[in-house]
C-alpha cells in the first residue's frame, strides 16, 4: 500500500495552513500598542488610539490585558500609560544573555583548552537552567548540550552552583516547586539529599553533578553573578569519568571557580562575599 504524504512548509503544522486571522491580528494589535507605548514617555488612551487607529474601546481592551501582565502601566494622577516593569524584566534578560554570551566566550575556550573538556555556559531559569554556549573538546568521547537545552536544577552542575548560591529563602521556594525525576541511580531525589550536596558545593565553592544525568558522565560548576551580588548564571565542564576522575576533581573545580569569576568580572557583577 503506498501512502501519499502531503508537502508542507517547513515549521508549519498542517492544520496552521491557513492561520487564524483573528488571533494573529490581536497579537499584531497588542503587540504595536506594546511599542507605542514603549516610544513614547506616557500616552492618553486617546494619543494610543489615534496613533493606532484602533477604536478607543478596542485599545483599552488590550492596554488592560498588557497591564494585567505587569507589560504596561497606568498612571491615575496623569491618565497616561506607560511601560511596564515585567517588560523591561523581558529586555534586561536579552541583555544579559547576550552580554553573557559575547563577554564568556573567550573565558569558555580558554577554560577548554586548560582542562581538555567541554565547557558550558547556562541561564538560570525558573525551573532549572538553559544552555546557551558551548566550546567542545577535541576529545572523541565529550559531552554535548544543544544551545537551547534545558536541565533540571537538581542534577545539573550549573543548576546546584546556583541553588548553593542562592538565599535559603529563595532556595526553598524552588526545591518547592521541583519533581525530582530521577534520571540514573545516582540522582538526588529528595530534598534532604540535595540540602546536603548544596551545603558541600557551598563550602567547595563548586558543584559537582557525579553522574546525576547521564551515566558515565560528570560536570563541575560555578555560578556568575550580577551586579547585585545575585547568581543568573554558571559556568561548567563536562566530561566522561574516566577523564574527570576523583584525583582531578580539586584542580577542575578551581579553575572552573575561576573562570565564573572571570565572567562575572567581565559582566559588572561581583560575588557576595560568603560565595567569594
Amino acid at each position: 500500500m503506498q501512502i501519499m504524504t502531503e508537502k508542507r512548509t517547513r515549521g508549519r503544522p498542517r492544520l496552521a495552513a491557513v492561520p487564524d486571522a483573528g488571533a494573529v491580528q490581536s497579537l499584531d494589535r497588542a503587540i504595536t500598542l506594546l511599542r507605542l507605548v514603549s516610544d513614547g514617555s506616557g500616552l492618553s488612551l486617546t494619543e494610543i488610539s489615534r496613533l493606532s487607529t484602533l477604536p478607543p474601546s478596542t485599545a483599552y481592551r488590550m492596554l488592560t490585558t498588557l497591564q494585567h501582565h505587569g507589560m504596561l502601566e497606568f498612571d491615575e494622577p496623569t491618565q497616561l500609560w506607560f511601560v511596564g516593569v515585567e517588560t523591561f524584566r523581558m529586555g534586561s534578560a536579552f541583555l544579559r544573555r547576550r552580554k553573557l554570551v559575547d563577554r564568556g566566550r573567550s573565558i569558555l575556550q580558554n577554560l577548554m583548552v586548560a582542562t581538555g573538556e567541554t565547557a558550558n555556559l547556562a541561564l538560570g531559569e525558573a525551573d532549572g537552567v538553559v544552555f546557551v554556549s558551548q566550546v567542545e573538546t577535541h576529545e572523541a568521547i565529550r559531552a554535548f548540550f544543544r544551545p537551547g537545552t534545558r536541565s533540571p536544577y537538581h542534577c545539573s552542575g550549573i543548576g546546584k552552583a546556583l541553588l548553593a548560591s542562592r538565599s535559603p529563602q529563595v532556595r526553598q521556594a524552588i526545591l518547592g516547586g521541583l519533581t525530582f525525576e530521577a534520571f540514573t541511580p545516582k540522582t538526588l531525589t529528595t530534598p534532604g539529599a540535595l540540602e546536603a550536596d548544596l551545603a558541600g558545593t557551598a563550602t567547595r565553592g563548586f558543584a559537582i553533578d557525579d553522574e546525576e544525568r547521564n551515566v558515565g558522565m560528570r560536570c563541575v560548576a560555578a555560578a556568575i553573578f550580577d551586579e547585585f551580588g545575585e547568581p543568573v548564571a554558571g559556568i561548567s565542564i563536562s566530561g566522561p569519568t574516566v577523564r574527570m576522575t576523583d584525583a582531578r576533581l580539586a584542580a577542575l573545580g578551581a579553575s572552573v571557580r575561576e573562570a565564573a569569576s572571570r565572567i562575572t568580572l567581565a559582566i559588572g557583577g561581583s560575588a557576595p562575599p560568603a560565595a567569594g
